[in-house]
């Protein structure tokens, strides 16, 4: 039903997640996989690794992975690890924590390739 890469998946707390959700992005394909996972105070490393390699390299059907900073940073060594342009995978802020650019392997990827010195 879906093109390849046409679906963006969401890696994050409760109330990000649902607002991506209520924004449409939600998706259950024909194999019962949804397209989020939402981290509490219970939900693993494992699992969230987990979701993220499902994401990044199992499915055909997401183009951007969506996480939240300070979940990308529970499992920061795969985010950097994903060298990838497609599916893309955007560090966001969560409503209790502000973005930091520094922490943003992917911004501190572009700034070396446009002849910077690291993160923003």
């Amino acid at each position: 039903m879906n093109e390849e890469g046409s679906l963006m998946a969401v890696i994050g707390d409760e109330d990000t997640v649902t607002g991506f959700l209520l924004a449409g992005v939600g998706h259950i394909d024909e194999r019962q996989r949804a397209n989020y996972l939402i981290v509490g105070e219970r939900t693993t490393e494992s699992e969230i690794a987990d979701a993220f390699k499902a994401f990044t390299t199992q499915r055909d059907d997401i183009a951007v992975v969506l996480i939240t900073q300070v979940v990308a940073d529970r499992i920061r060594f795969l985010v950097e690890a994903h060298a990838r342009a497609i599916p893309s995978v955007l560090e966001i802020p969560d409503k209790e924590n502000p973005y930091r650019p520094e922490a943003d392997s992917v911004l501190a990827r572009v700034s070396h390739l446009l002849g910077g010195e690291g993160g923003a």
